[in-house]
């Protein structure tokens, strides 16, 4: 994934991106840069169909600057420092961290595993803890003792307040590295059960293969137990296990990383050249580091979890209901994402004489009577589950089985209708008292196949749906008198149990070769209309 590291002002922030991705002084831009020398708009990094990154400078005053040279269009390569005032923008396609991460493997180990579970038990409790005061006479124990304690301080300290996880995982081997001295660092994170690597570090920066033993991360998932082994060659307790001797490594510690009993992963540590680097008092040290690792961790997947759900609630609480918004965001409900082609109820809206009363009335007292009315239509959708696709005017588009499927989405568009008229029908008395004129509206709705999901372009997406049966519902809203919810044939031959109506001449509308039978929805059945229609049959 190609991403922006922006540096400056004592910060390091990084940014996947986009098609799209606007640069600038001002908070709407998708990289906000707080720096006075740099534009309000000052520049994009534009996906270009080859899948390279295209950076244009959009004529900011102080200009964008790649080697000492002012630029105004530059495809960006691998490494590219691009400068604005005071602050770089580094162009990163393929990090090393990936590259390095890409040679972690875990080594197979089906063969051991049976003797693994007969021989590894987790590790007893005797790691000594540290001395009372009264008990130290090495001066230079009491240091080494002191300096693990200050880093482990500083451990907290400093990723305690890091939410980003990519760098929060950084900071925490880098960190673990002035802990102990151990040559390579690995951190796997758990996902369905199983610790898949996430970042891999060398002390010295080599790129080199870095292959874990399969039984040593078996014994810490399986028992929640840290393993140190301080000659992995010579270690009765995994004698069996080849990838840890295939590898040469004379010293490994690997910890679990626990938060309130939860496994989250496990950090790894080895060293290479020192027979017997790691004591045990390092292992208690390294499993201190994990533990704050691991509430930082915690924190970083929450502030995550709760950006997507934000992300997600705002996304939908315009278009869907909130018991339906609710249910998407906790995961029970899941949308499609692209087109698909489903059966669909649309329900059409619009005032009967807006324009005329658009020309006699000042813009500010139209608005305001829109969104009042807006606000009342939109709280009866909602109210009977619909998606609200788009206003249109003083149209309001709404949709009943998409995107989330729905039982009887044909009955609930028509009780919505008829509730519509309703609270209009309650709204325009409040307006007569006040000496405005009322609101009349016709509705017209309509069942049938259509493809639904997300158009736009790659900055503005909206959630529509496209077919025949969109343009037959709109035709039959336009025919639809004051007061009346014109209903297609489709339509009512699926709520006719459930809902009266009044046949009306046939139709003809725009688009179709023949008239359509239309009906006028009254009310519901268990209710007594006059002029009720017969059912077709």
């Amino acid at each position: 994934m190609a991403k922006i590291i922006v540096s400056g002002n004592d910060q390091r922030r990084e940014y996947e991106l986009g098609a799209v991705n606007t640069i600038g002084r001002h908070p709407d831009n998708t990289l906000q840069i707080l720096d006075r020398i740099v534009s309000k708009e000052h520049a994009q990094v534009l996906r270009q169909p080859d899948g390279r990154y295209l950076f244009r400078d959009l004529g900011s005053l102080n200009g964008s600057f790649l080697h000492g040279e002012r630029v105004s269009e530059h495809i960006l390569l691998e490494g590219d420092e691009i400068m604005l005032g005071a602050t770089s923008l580094v162009f990163q396609e393929r990090s090393a961290q990936d590259s390095l991460l890409q040679k972690v493997t875990i080594a197979p180990a089906a063969a051991e595993a049976a003797l693994i579970r007969q021989k590894i038990q987790a590790p007893l409790a005797t790691a000594r803890e540290f001395l009372p005061e009264a008990e130290i006479f090495d001066v230079e124990a009491l240091r080494r003792d002191y300096e693990k304690l200050r880093l482990g301080h500083e451990l907290g300290r400093s990723i305690g307040l890091e939410v980003n996880l990519e760098l929060l995982l950084e900071q925490i081997i880098m960190k673990a590295f002035e802990l102990i001295p151990a040559d390579r660092g690995v951190i796997l994170l758990m996902e369905d059960g199983v610790p898949l690597p996430k970042i891999a570090k060398t002390r010295d920066g080599k790129n080199e293969q870095i292959v874990l033993s399969k039984s040593i991360l078996n014994e810490v998932v399986t028992n929640k137990a840290s393993v140190l082994s301080s000659d992995a060659t010579m270690d009765s307790r995994f004698s069996a296990a080849h990838s840890v001797i295939m590898q040469g490594i004379r010293s490994t510690m690997t910890v679990p990383l626990l938060h309130q009993d939860e496994l989250l992963g496990i950090m790894h540590l080895d060293s290479m050249i020192a027979t017997n680097a790691f004591t045990e008092k390092d292992l208690q040290i390294f499993g201190g580091a994990a533990s704050q690792a691991a509430v930082a961790i915690h924190n970083s997947q929450l502030v995550r979890k709760i950006e997507h759900e934000a992300k997600t609630r705002a996304q939908f609480q315009r278009l869907l209901s909130p018991n339906l918004v609710d249910q998407v965001v906790q995961g029970k409900l899941q949308l499609e994402k692209g087109g698909v082609l489903s059966e669909v109820t649309l329900l059409f809206s619009d005032i009967r004489g807006f324009t005329s009363m658009s020309e006699s009335r000042e813009p500010e007292e139209i608005v305001r009577m829109l969104n009042e009315y807006f606000e009342l239509m939109v709280d009866v959708i909602f109210k009977y589950e619909g998606t609200l696709d788009k206003f249109v005017g003083d149209e309001v588009i709404a949709l009943f089985g998409a995107p989330v499927p729905m039982q009887n989405a044909e009955i609930k568009a028509a009780q919505c209708a008829l509730d519509m008229m309703r609270v209009l029908s309650e709204w325009n008395r409040t307006r007569a008292a006040e000496g405005q004129n009322e609101i009349n509206i016709g509705i017209g709705i309509n069942t049938g196949i259509v493809v639904t999901g997300a158009i736009g372009s790659s900055r503005a997406l909206q959630y529509t749906a496209i077919g025949d049966a969109v343009n037959t519902a709109s035709r039959l809203c336009s025919v639809a008198q004051a007061g009346q919810i014109i209903l297609s044939e489709a339509t009512y031959r699926k709520v006719m149990d459930e809902v009266a109506a009044v046949p009306l001449p046939p139709v003809r509308v725009k688009g179709k070769a023949e008239e359509l039978r239309v009906y006028n929805a009254v009310g519901l059945r268990h209710k007594n209309f006059p002029g009720e229609t017969t059912r077709p049959g």
